[in-house]
């Protein structure tokens, strides 16, 4: 069996094959163009989406099934007759709805959304996003009133264009706070909120079932599974029943937890109900989610300033941790995920001295990621009890300090894994039905037990992101 799992992502495109059971490698890895049009927006070009989607198709032969992940909230519009689309990608990092998301918020909504989205009202998710291409692209409005306009987040796009299907899978829905999280539906009362035309949204459908078939060197293949970036890191670490989580630390920093058959609201926890995925003809499985918006993204941006030169010189440090010593980065460079939802907030160091070198301002970033992503596990405690081990992937986990010093902060071992392609390797999995060998992943993983109870400096991390909060307000 040879299965193609295409990882679509922010920054690139990327396609894990699979054969004989489990043997996998990167077929192909394709970057694409970020553009920054405006303050605080984010576009990706469609056209080029899907050019690397169909060229990481072609480098294979003889495949017999395709999975497809997305990056998730990002979306665009497109004419339903030519299946071009008419907008770029508004990258699900894009800011430029935080006006609509105060004005809704003025007009006490916050609750309304919470209720029947399982989601915050802010600007990281779809509704406002398609909102405002309604509102904004002459384009959209005239198909709209021919009944030509769609609308969706970017896996719609990607199967209508190559698969002749336009669906969403129910995991990719419930990141757009159009769903109804209870019935698994568009929600009218939501549309009518935001300003979506219902009509131009796609069928909601299972994660794995039949997506239609993309042609490639003559013939045609079909796509078998869809599903977002995060849930299939979900699966692809192993995570199945209730209290498993894993954190994937990216671009940002994000940690799943499954909670099972049921929806769970968690408002106060400011975690977002999700669904995990939906197997053909079974019950959905949710999760909740916590979001940090800026993880190895702080690290590169680092980088950038000069801070260091290689990855191996932040590995270790002669002194002790930059907390104990007073010293603290709260990495808000974008914005605070969860549990704040602040877009206003800014990166903060606090305690610098005259003393202070690169290494300790390294240290201090490598520490605040670590107590961003335990935030998020402190807020999903109160809600679930998530189990001693938890399992995290991302290219900032070849780190052993950060590793370390995130098992002395959560008190819990942590499973670094080795394979780079854990999306994918998801992905993979549910194309497939599960006919991959897991004990591959396994394999790979390195361990690391808590050495040293760092809890307590968690309080002091928080006091110092008080002083980011609303900082751009």
């Amino acid at each position: 069996m040879a299965i193609l799992a295409i990882d679509q992502g922010t920054t690139s495109t990327r396609g894990l094959l699979v054969e004989n059971l489990g043997v996998t490698r990167i077929i192909k890895s394709l970057e694409h163009s970020q553009f920054y049009p405006e303050s605080g927006w984010v576009e990706h070009d469609a056209e080029e989406l899907i050019q690397n989607i169909q060229m990481c198709i072609d480098s294979c032969d003889d495949l017999e099934a395709i999975g497809i992940d997305n990056q998730g909230e990002s979306c665009l519009a497109w004419n339903g007759e030519t299946k071009k689309a008419i907008t770029p990608v508004i990258v699900w990092q894009d800011n430029r709805t935080h006006l609509t998301i105060e004005k809704l918020k003025s007009e006490n909504l916050q609750d309304l959304v919470l209720e029947k989205a399982g989601l915050p009202l802010v600007s990281y998710f779809s509704a406002t996003k398609l909102a405002w291409i309604v509102k904004n692209v002459p384009e959209a409005s005239r198909l709209l009133s021919l009944g030509k306009l769609r609308l969706g987040t970017s896996d719609a796009f990607f199967l209508d264009r190559l698969a002749g299907r336009f669906v969403t899978d129910i995991s990719t829905a419930s990141r757009t706070s159009l769903m109804n999280i209870q019935t698994g539906q568009w929600d009218k009362d939501l549309c009518d909120l935001f300003g979506v035309p219902i009509q131009a949204l796609p069928e909601i459908v299972s994660t794995t079932g039949d997506f239609g078939r993309i042609m490639s060197k003559g013939r045609l293949i079909p796509v078998t599974a869809s599903i977002v970036d995060q849930q299939a890191a979900l699966y692809g670490h192993g995570c199945r029943n209730p209290g498993d989580a894993k954190i994937t630390f990216g671009t940002g920093a994000f940690a799943l937890v499954v909670t099972g058959d049921t929806p769970h609201q968690s408002g106060k926890q400011g975690l977002l109900s999700t669904v995990a995925w939906q197997f053909e003809g079974e019950k959905p499985v949710y999760a909740l989610d916590g979001g940090v918006y800026s993880a190895g993204s702080a690290i590169n941006w680092a980088r950038s300033l000069g801070l260091f030169e290689t990855y191996d010189q932040i590995c270790r440090f002669e002194k002790p941790s930059a907390i104990e010593r007073d010293l603290a980065f709260v990495p808000a460079l974008s914005g605070l995920g969860c549990p704040y939802w602040d877009r206003t907030a800014g990166g903060v160091w606090i305690g610098l001295s005259l003393d202070t070198r690169q290494s300790d301002l390294m240290q201090s970033i490598l520490e605040g990621i670590v107590f961003r992503a335990a935030e998020v596990i402190a807020a999903m405690s109160e809600f679930i009890s998530i189990k001693n081990e938890i399992s995290i992937d991302g290219g900032v986990t070849a780190n052993p300090y950060f590793c370390q010093f995130l098992a002395d902060v959560l008190n819990r071992r942590i499973i670094a894994q080795s394979l780079a392609e854990l999306t994918a390797f998801g992905t993979a999995k549910l194309t497939a039905g599960n006919n991959i060998d897991q004990k591959m992943r396994d394999s790979l993983a390195r361990q690391y037990q808590p050495e040293t109870d760092r809890r307590q400096y968690l309080e002091k991390f928080k006091d110092a992101v008080t002083r980011s909060i609303e900082w751009r307000s």
